[in-house]
């Protein structure tokens, strides 16, 4: 049910066709392509090699790793993502939450940030397409209660979110961050920096993605667990960490 998959964004540094060789021999089946390198917003052509990159290595789109932020200055312009995505075969866009923190955010920007993100989900919706928020620091998802407020203020059923460990935050509280948005979680980007942005192995944490994994694993759902970050950015390191990520989801089975 929890499909093990890779983040274009690990290797940005790398051409899609090498992203792709480089996935398909480290056992990976499954890409999010994100919109900063290799495929941005609108540019067909970049869409169309990443189709014949993956449909050469045998390879499919997971999702498409937008940084949409549901900003005022971005109203009416996620159809060109949304057309992107489907061109890709993904059924899922990843968004963000605007550009601010929880705490720091007025009542204002607030609700032009849910706007923003409800035209999105309507348009995605009309494409059939998901649409996800990225679980991060400095944006309204920066805690799990914050998530899943704002998830309740948009109100649409094709809007879910992301998940991945809070820097700093240790590993009790952030697996109760999971479960607190659990059944909104469509997919995980999974790495191991402690503290901080300090990256390991992802053996590293093998406790908390254990114990993460077997609570994804109990939601039923299919999901997917992409590979976001290896130390160094060593495109080596993918077939190892790859065949730790697919351990630590059977060891939560």
């Amino acid at each position: 049910m929890i499909r093990p998959g890779l983040c274009s964004v690990t290797l940005r540094r790398l051409d899609a066709d090498e992203v792709a060789h480089r996935a398909a021999a480290a056992g990976l089946r499954v890409i999010e392509w994100g919109a900063d390198v290799h495929v941005r917003p609108g540019d067909d052509w970049a869409a169309d090699r990443v189709l014949e990159a993956m449909a050469r290595h045998d390879l499919t789109c997971a999702s498409y790793g937008s940084y949409f932020r549901a900003t005022p200055m971005e109203t009416g312009k996620f159809g060109d993502i949304a057309a992107t995505a489907v061109r890709l075969g993904a059924a899922r866009i990843r968004v963000w939450a605007g550009k601010a923190g929880s705490a720091d955010v007025d009542p204002e920007e607030r609700e032009q940030i849910v706007a923003g993100l409800r035209e999105a989900a309507d348009v995605a919706g009309g494409h059939g397409l998901e649409v996800a928020l990225e679980f991060h620091g400095g944006t309204l998802t920066d805690t799990a209660e914050s998530t899943v407020r704002l998830l309740e203020e948009v109100g649409r059923d094709n809007l879910g979110t992301y998940w991945q460990p809070p820097q700093d935050l240790p590993d009790e509280q952030a697996l109760a961050g999971l479960e607190l948005v659990l059944d909104r979680v469509r997919a995980v980007h999974v790495f191991s920096w402690w503290p901080s942005n300090e990256r390991h192995p992802l053996t590293a944490r093998a406790d908390l993605w254990t114990r993460a994994f077997a609570l994804l694993t109990k939601t039923g759902r299919p999901l997917d667990a992409l590979l976001e970050f290896v130390p160094d950015n060593d495109p080596e390191l993918v077939p190892g960490e790859a065949d730790a990520l697919r351990k630590l989801i059977e060891a939560g089975a």
